[in-house]
């Protein structure tokens, strides 16, 4: 059920008030879901990962599928991930931090600091999408088999122009960042730095030759990396089994003729 406490779903929390958030998204991989997860299990906020509240069964999510396909919802989401806060459906990854993280303490009150975090984690959101299209560069319908060489020519281009200008651009903000710290704002870790991390990984997984020769030159980038994975929080979650291996049916998908 929806409202199940199986503490295999959702991270660990010091408070005994009911659980609130309800995180919908595919059972068997990261993909897009990822940041949201990384968010809550920095925080400590007690979350239910819906389609895996059943670890039995992990290709059962019906109550995905109905929350997607129920005529009755007048803010209805295009595709996971959403969020469920009571009444309240926020769809779109960027979107959902947006709105959540104020209310978990991986954002400042300061309508410019949140201004900000937004425009990182889009731009991040877009180093998803083209990550993504380096193995689907035809159309998700197909399979990868399907459009193998689509893939090695988007892929060059990717590797080769797209992950650096992409982490330039983060090294560009961490350098210029005020409080002279190893985060993306300001002096405290924010839900940006979060999603960074995740990107960072994705893209060592999926393009580990590739990446082994660029990361030297982003060395902010990799110093929030370590920075992030060493939080208590963090750490624990890495080792748990809530954290779902990458894999070839999510975003980040390792190719080696891709890895070129």
């Amino acid at each position: 059920m929806i409202g199940s406490t199986n503490k295999s779903t959702f991270t660990k929390s010091n408070h005994l008030s009911p659980i609130r958030y309800k995180l919908y998204y595919w059972p068997t991989i990261q993909g897009r879901g990822e940041v949201i997860r990384l968010a809550f299990e920095e925080s400590g906020e007690a979350y239910i990962d819906v389609a895996r509240n059943k670890p039995e069964k992990k290709n059962d999510h019906p109550e995905l599928i109905d929350m997607l396909q129920n005529g009755s919802v007048n803010t209805p989401p295009f595709a996971p991930p959403f969020l469920v806060d009571g009444n309240l459906i926020i769809s779109q990854a960027a979107a959902i931090l947006q709105y959540l993280a104020p209310k978990i303490g991986l954002i400042s009150d300061d309508t410019a600091t949140q201004i900000f975090a937004h425009q990182i984690q889009l731009t991040i959101s877009d180093l998803i999408s083209e990550a993504h299209d380096t193995h689907h560069p035809i159309s998700s319908a197909l399979f990868y088999e399907d459009q193998i060489e689509e893939s090695k020519r988007r892929a060059v281009y990717f590797t080769k122009l797209r992950i650096p200008k992409y982490l330039t651009y983060f090294e560009k903000i961490l350098t210029k960042n005020h409080g002279n710290s190893e985060w993306l704002i300001g002096d405290k870790l924010t839900y940006p730095d979060l999603s960074l991390f995740q990107i960072v990984e994705g893209l060592k997984y999926a393009f580990p030759k590739v990446f082994s020769k660029l990361s030297d030159d982003y060395v902010k980038v990799m110093t929030l990396r370590d920075a992030v994975s060493v939080r208590p929080n963090i750490a624990a979650y890495l080792a748990s089994t809530r954290r779902i291996e990458f894999n070839t049916m999510g975003v980040f998908r390792f190719y080696p003729e891709l890895d070129e």
